[in-house]
Formats: structure tokens, C-alpha cells, sequence
């Protein structure tokens, strides 16, 4: 590794032929915290710290008082125990997602970790952990050459303490449509019975899982997964995403 000045140095010359450019607004990004994002849409960033939501970390807004589950995960049932959501996905943190998921912008996972190292809440909620990505068909994993989910919990799994790791414990059986235009009630039907338990993988009853996904919608996708898990033999479940909405 080279020494701070010299990678300092090393860091300004590279910008200069190589110029980062935001990827919301794709203005040059100067004096940001963050690599991809420039400082004034790295101020649109809204991330969901306490107190909030405990079934999918939508943040509250205000002093809490009342239920701890927010309206988007009333009618939900989770099978598994809490979840938590980096940000709210408009927006800067909107670009960051649809650049990983479709246009292969894994470098947003470098902000993304910044990110992650800053909210200690965050960090504690997924050490010691194995994280489960939410599967792809491998249809549409062919066709898209990755798989997000993945990509974050390899993230995360850098991201916090060396006891995490990740592994691909589910399989999607079927070919679902997009959520992206379904209701809430299409979007469960959608994805009952489209996953199962990976081939030759073993559930621990007492480690800590966490469902990985890009982003937390009506909760329907993570659920399904939860319920696999569960079925396996979990008893610790827990949820993660990078964004929500």
C-alpha cells in the first residue's frame, strides 16, 4: 500500500485524468466524502437511523410514540424478527441503486460502504451475521450477469466484523414477473413458493441470518425468502437493504 501522502497524490492525479462525475446529477464530484457522489446530492442522501420502522427500518419522523411498525408493514405478518434499511431510495440514493442494478455500477458499492461504516446503529445490527442474498432465477441472472443481492451482502460482509460471511442458501424456483408494477397483494402472490432451500445447504438453528436485498418495498420477496429459512430450521431471522421505497 502506498503511504497516505504519495496515495494522496497518486488519488488527485488519477481524478485529473480520470474525472469522477456524480452519478445523480453527473456534475464533477469535488470536495465530497463520498466518490460517486458529489457534496450537494451526497446532502440528498437520507438515511434511516433511529428511531424507526422495526420490521423494515423506515425511519419515523418526529418523536415515536404508538406502534413501532410503520403503514407500508402493516398488513405484512414478517416471518422474520426486524429489519433495517440504509437509506430511503429517492433521489441521489434512487441513481445509486438503479446504477448497481441495472447498468452494473458496482463501484456505488464504495459509497454504499462509507456509508455503512458511519451508521454504528447499522453496524451493530449486522455483526456477526451470515447474510443470505435474495436469489435471482438463474434465467435472469444469465441475462443480467449478476446478481445485486449478492454484490451488497459481499459488501456488507467486508464491511463489518471478520466473523460474517455470506452464503447463498436459497434458489429461485420460479420465474416471477418484475414486482416493480405489481399491488401489494399481486406482489405476494407473485413470489409464494417461487424460492426453496439451495441444494446440499443445512440451516443452523441458533446463527444469526440476514436476508440481504437491494431495496424494501412491501416486504413480500424478503418474507417468502423468511419462510424458507424458517422452514429449514432458523430461528434467528433478520432483514437488510440498501435502500426503501
Amino acid at each position: 500500500m502506498l503511504p497516505k501522502p504519495l496515495h494522496t497524490i497518486g488519488r488527485a492525479l488519477a481524478d485529473v485524468f480520470f474525472a469522477r462525475v456524480c452519478v445523480h446529477c453527473n456534475e464533477m464530484v469535488e470536495d465530497s466524502p463520498y466518490d460517486f457522489l458529489c457534496r450537494s446530492c451526497s446532502r440528498d442522501i437520507f438515511i434511516s437511523a433511529p428511531p424507526a420502522c422495526s420490521t423494515c427500518g423506515y425511519p419515523f419522523f418526529g418523536m415515536l410514540a404508538g406502534p413501532k411498525v410503520c403503514p407500508h408493514c402493516a398488513e405484512l405478518e414478517p416471518v422474520f424478527d426486524q429489519g433495517k434499511t440504509l437509506f430511503l431510495a429517492k433521489g441521489a440514493a434512487r441513481s445509486m441503486i438503479h446504477e448497481l442494478k441495472y447498468h452494473s455500477g458496482f463501484y456505488i458499492l464504495k459509497d454504499a460502504a462509507k456509508m455503512v461504516a458511519e451508521a454504528t446503529y447499522y453496524q451493530r445490527y449486522i455483526d456477526n451475521s451470515i447474510f443470505v442474498p435474495v436469489p435471482l432465477h438463474p434465467a435472469k441472472e444469465r441475462e443480467r450477469g449478476y446478481n445485486q443481492s449478492e454484490k451488497i451482502a459481499n459488501m456488507l460482509a467486508e464491511t463489518t466484523d471478520h466473523r460474517s460471511k455470506v452464503e447463498n442458501l436459497l434458489i429461485r424456483t420460479e420465474y416471477t414477473q418484475t414486482q416493480t408494477k405489481l399491488n401489494r397483494e399481486q406482489r405476494h402472490r407473485n413470489v409464494k413458493n417461487a424460492f426453496a432451500l439451495a441444494p446440499d445447504k443445512v440451516v443452523i438453528p441458533d446463527q444469526q441470518y440476514i436476508l440481504v436485498d437491494d431495496v424494501f418495498t412491501t416486504g413480500a420477496t424478503l418474507n417468502a425468502c423468511a419462510q424458507v429459512l424458517q422452514n429449514a430450521g432458523a430461528t434467528q431471522l433478520k432483514v437488510v437493504t440498501l435502500g426503501h421505497g
